[in-house]
């Protein structure tokens, strides 16, 4: 698969970098504006703000979790002036409007459907959205264009920081990458887990095993989050094993191998290809 290189050109509105600003793909007729919740007030002379666009609102739930909201509007600004009043859980805001104003009512409900899809699949974000937005029937060709302008949201959302679209692991892999990029660990007490390197840190794939028991000498720190992972329902038992319900992102493969195993673990050792090479071995 070819892989090009892209050009974002992103402008500061207020000249500093937590402020508004707008993110334009090079060759896209579409335009993304970040605005802070704070100066959604000043916008309001905005005309690309006066266009119908979606928008997903970005903040933190109550427990500390990351939480958003996805909506769509014909005059989208009114309708961002209306969520400030609305809801109180959100500090920044994405807007996703045409420049050649080319986007109608059955296209944004579309593009709202359809991002509410990918999210919800991706499941890094909770969702706020009370219901699941209905999906415009539009014709083929304009399903066409919209998937590629849906494209472009996700690319540009996770340039501006966001990993709401972002999948940990990306389903698209040839069976070569697969190959040389999945580890294993086969232990004792059950241990029998699949993962991979990625930009973000060390995913250990969905259905491995993990062992059954932790030695005494486990840092407590490594303890709780395996706890945590379980009352979560990240981690289930399964006829008598205990198994990862989801894909999910360790900050490192020694932490990952360590809630698999059970024990204190290096995982640049533990890791290991289907031909023996451990972790270490590759990335060097």
């Amino acid at each position: 698969m070819n892989i090009f290189g892209k050009t974002i050109k992103i402008f500061l509105i207020d000249g500093e970098p937590n402020g508004r600003l707008t993110c334009e793909l090079s060759n896209w007729t579409g335009k993304a504006f970040k605005i802070p919740r704070n100066k959604i007030k000043i916008s309001a002379n905005r005309p690309e703000l006066e266009n119908t666009g979606v928008y997903i609102l970005f903040g933190k739930s109550s427990d500390d979790k990351d939480l958003a909201y996805i909506g769509e509007g014909e005059e989208i600004y009114k309708r961002i002036v209306q969520q400030v009043s609305g809801k109180d859980f959100w500090n920044d805001a994405i807007v996703f409007v045409s420049k050649d104003e080319n986007l109608n009512k059955a296209h944004i409900k579309y593009l709202e459907n359809r991002l509410y899809e990918i999210a919800k699949k991706v499941n890094r974000y909770n969702l706020n959205n009370s219901n699941i937005p209905t999906k415009s029937s539009i014709s083929e060709s304009d399903q066409a264009e919209m998937e590629e302008f849906i494209e472009n949201i996700k690319l540009l959302t996770n340039t501006l920081g966001y990993k709401i679209f972002e999948e940990l692991i990306h389903e698209n892999q040839t069976i070569e990458e697969q190959i040389s990029n999945t580890f294993y660990i086969r232990a004792a007490r059950g241990a029998d887990a699949q993962g991979q390197v990625t930009n973000e840190g060390f995913v250990v794939l969905k259905n491995s095993e993990i062992s059954d028991s932790v030695t005494s000498s486990l840092n407590q720190s490594i303890i709780n989050f395996r706890q945590r992972l379980i009352n979560e329902g990240k981690i289930i038992s399964n006829n008598n094993k205990l198994i990862f319900t989801e894909d999910y992102l360790f900050s490192s493969p020694s932490t990952a191998a360590a809630i698999v195993m059970g024990r204190s673990a290096n995982g640049l050792t533990e890791w290991k290809l289907s031909d023996g090479r451990i972790l270490k071995s590759v990335e060097i």
